[in-house]
């Protein structure tokens, strides 16, 4: 992460933008995996008021092979950059679209700590206060960093013989796992 000397006014605005952006739903569905997602479109179009209100402006540029820099901008001049790469699991320009769009899609949400609803269909007050994907995961154990476990995923997801998907139907996997998966 790269940023300016001083962040005074870029914080302020961070703040005025927390209080105006509202949670936002999960507008797309992944029929291959079974889940919901908020879609890139979804995530611009709800933050786009909110940021210029705030007097702040969002870039997202691809970098090198498989990088994407997302730079936070306040109208001071202050900033917050980013960088971000993610391999695809593919590698073809449809395959390369789909990680900048997964990229920066996450790159958006973790820099300005966006609230991504999860709209569970009332399942959470059926199961006592737990969906059932939460009451199955809680079941599963932690994928963890240099583990076996994680070394063999790792490798198995490398060859192309899993999915992400496939190793969280057998653990529990964390945002930070899961990037070092994928960017290995």
């Amino acid at each position: 992460m790269n940023k300016s000397n001083n962040l005074q006014e870029l914080a302020k605005a961070m703040i005025l933008f927390q209080v105006k952006v509202e949670s936002i739903k999960k507008d797309a569905k992944n029929p291959f995996f079974k889940s919901s997602y908020a879609s890139l479109s979804n995530i611009l179009d709800s933050i786009k008021e909110p940021l210029i209100e705030s007097g702040l402006s969002i870039m997202q540029f691809p970098t090198g092979d498989y990088g994407l820099t997302t730079l936070l901008i306040h109208e001071s001049g202050e900033y917050i950059k980013s960088e971000y790469s993610i391999k695809p699991s593919k590698d073809d320009p449809q395959g390369r679209g789909s990680a900048i769009t997964y990229a920066r899609r996450y790159a958006l949400a973790s820099i300005l700590c966006l609230n991504i609803d999860e709209d569970d269909d009332g399942n959470a007050a059926t199961f006592g206060g737990k969906n059932p994907k939460e009451a199955e995961d809680n079941n599963k154990k932690w994928l963890n960093e240099n583990t076996p476990d994680f070394t063999n995923a790792q490798f198995k997801l490398q060859e192309g013989k899993i999915t992400i998907a496939d190793i969280r139907k057998h653990y529990k996997v964390s945002t930070k796992v899961e990037l070092l998966l994928l960017n290995n």
